[in-house]
């Protein structure tokens, strides 16, 4: 008898083309509450077609690093995923932009991250950054790990609670080849640029300028400064009354940062930035 061919969590079987999606459940995960068939929850017993795709679904469960691995490689490619999965990304501060893109490269499945910063969360950083209200108090860092390993706990994050300075900037950043600017005082700005840029020979910064208030959005931009140097936003909007810092505007500047870091991982070309 043929057999046909349905993918189920990411994965492809061979099965007999009499089990229905019910029988599958029960063959494959049969303490699943949820299925999803072709996209779409079911909870009926439908027979199942070659090219079927399901998803089995234990409410609470933490998928096991294979399966994760697999879904994520399905969504990438397996060569795209494994470059991503081999990379170091250093972030310098986690306010805004730096904890946007902490988030979006986990999410990515960047394999190991480094992050510094040696502030706290405080309720004024809550209308911007990715922290809750409970983690008030807590280190950026401390928090920021732990709502990593919500996204992806099976990524490496290490983290420093420091202030950064030229003499441990080289030894923090080692084994980052991309280091992302996320600060917020321009005197810090220029001191990690310049430490990168002057005594880490391979490294590259992606660095941010200007994405203060609400403006137009097609003004936040990438533009590769130097030799290993890029910057984003609009490098003109700086913070003053009745132009705040503000999720919106912040986030797309942290995602053109999450993008480009992931173009240069993957070797892209910056002639279109």
């Amino acid at each position: 008898m043929k057999r046909i061919r349905v993918k189920i969590n990411e994965r492809w079987h061979q099965l007999d083309p009499s089990m229905d999606l019910l029988g599958l459940r029960d063959r494959f995960k049969p303490d699943a509450d949820l299925i999803i068939y072709n996209g779409f929850p079911k909870a009926e017993a439908i027979p199942l077609q070659d090219g079927d795709e399901v998803v089995l679904i234990r409410r609470g469960e933490i998928p096991s690093r294979e399966e994760l691995e697999a879904q994520m490689m399905a969504r990438h490619t397996p060569g795209v995923h494994e470059r991503v999965k081999k990379a170091w990304v250093g972030i310098a501060g986690l306010g805004g932009l730096g904890s946007s893109v902490a988030v979006a490269l986990a999410r990515v499945g960047v394999g190991h991250l480094v992050l510094v910063d040696f502030d706290v969360v405080e309720p004024s950083n809550l209308n911007r950054q990715q922290y809750f209200i409970d983690q008030i108090g807590m280190s950026k860092v401390e928090a920021m790990k732990v709502n990593l390993s919500r996204v992806n706990p099976y990524i490496e994050v290490v983290g420093h609670c420091v202030q950064l300075d030229p003499e441990n900037i080289p030894h923090i950043f080692a084994r980052t080849p991309i280091v992302v600017e996320a600060f917020d005082r321009a005197d810090m700005k220029e001191m990690l640029i310049s430490t990168v840029l002057d005594r880490m020979p391979g490294h590259v910064v992606v660095a941010a300028s200007g994405l203060a208030g609400y403006g137009p959005n097609n003004t936040i931009r990438t533009e590769r400064i130097a030799q290993g140097l890029y910057i984003v936003g609009d490098q003109v909007s700086a913070a003053r009354p009745g132009q705040g810092l503000m999720a919106p505007r912040v986030g797309i500047a942290a995602h053109h940062q999450a993008n480009l870091v992931l173009r240069l991982i993957l070797g892209v070309s910056d002639d279109e930035l």
